[in-house]
């Protein structure tokens, strides 16, 4: 019987699947010592954003001997040495369709959060405050979306800034990267400087300089708003907020941070930014597909 550990939970009809295929799944959260011990007696472990596998923890299931499969419930695979990994022959998959349509509709939801003030009129109005003038935001529909970042994400999120009558704008390092149709290509200049609206869909490793510092804030327009749903650290959250203090930039949405679960209180209690828990994942739908992934590459990977 296949031991499996699901360090940070699983959708529980992925739970009872792989239970009825005769996995032995472990839903304890283990940490540091707990998850050497763990990953050693484990033929598979299966993560989310709670969970990061470097060298020690690799090395600990290497010694143990079983280990051959590490999986990603979300996209990106930033906190686990994926390479460290496989140079030690134990395979490294994630599930990168799976939450893709969900974290795109998150991020629209924080440019519309930002456009119509919702944030702030829901806070004054439980106050008991009618601040009707002083909330009259803009519409999305005939502003320039920029993405940076034209992966699955970044492409869901382009369709459907097209739907509500947005021009779309994309920069993306890789070439060789899959077009939509009614998008733009271009460099990241010229994207920072064109969009009213702009979106990160990028990785991001701890510890790698961020991709938005000052420079490039300071390219985009006057009153443009930034969305990050991607990964903290893409943004340099202090020069962020110097832009929003200063008048430069006209908002912000922002579910990932540098240090979660500690974020940047300043940032977050800012009256022009909207922010979520890093919830771009947090849907029924995505958790059902990350689920299934999760089971199929499991029955893929350990042969049952």
């Amino acid at each position: 019987m296949p031991r499996v550990l699901l360090n940070d939970g699983l959708a529980a009809d992925a739970v009872n699947a792989l239970k009825s295929l005769g996995v032995d799944c472990d839903t304890t959260h283990y940490e540091e010592a707990d998850l050497h011990r763990e990953l050693a007696a484990a033929d598979a472990i299966v993560i989310r954003s709670a969970t990061r596998l470097r060298d020690p923890e690799i090395d600990a299931a290497v010694a143990g001997g079983r280990l051959k499969l590490i999986i990603r419930g979300g996209v990106g695979i930033d906190n686990i040495n994926h390479e460290y990994a496989r140079s030690k022959g134990i395979e490294v998959r994630n599930t990168p369709g799976a939450s893709s349509a969900s974290v795109a509709e998150l991020v629209i939801a924080h440019m519309f959060a930002v456009s119509r003030f919702l944030p702030a009129a829901n806070v004054t109005m439980r106050q008991g405050q009618w601040n009707k003038k002083q909330y009259k935001g803009r519409e999305l529909g005939g502003a320039v979306c920029g993405i940076v970042g034209f992966g699955r994400i970044g492409r869901e999120t382009g369709r459907r800034a097209l739907a509500l009558g947005m021009q779309v704008l994309y920069y993306d390092s890789y070439e060789g990267v899959e077009h939509v149709e009614g998008c733009t290509r271009l460099s990241l200049t010229e994207v920072l400087e064109r969009s009213d609206y702009l979106s990160l869909n990028v990785p991001h490793a701890k510890g790698e300089p961020a991709l938005i510092g000052a420079a490039e804030l300071a390219r985009m327009k006057k009153g443009a708003v930034l969305v990050n749903c991607s990964r903290g650290g893409v943004v340099d959250e202090a020069a962020l907020l110097a832009s929003l203090e200063d008048g430069h930039l006209g908002g912000a949405g922002i579910d990932v941070y540098e240090n979660e679960p500690e974020y940047n209180q300043a940032l977050a209690a800012h009256p022009l930014v909207s922010v979520t828990p890093h919830i771009g994942a947090q849907t029924t739908q995505a958790q059902a597909r990350v689920g299934q992934e999760v089971v199929d590459i499991l029955r893929e990977g350990l042969g049952f």
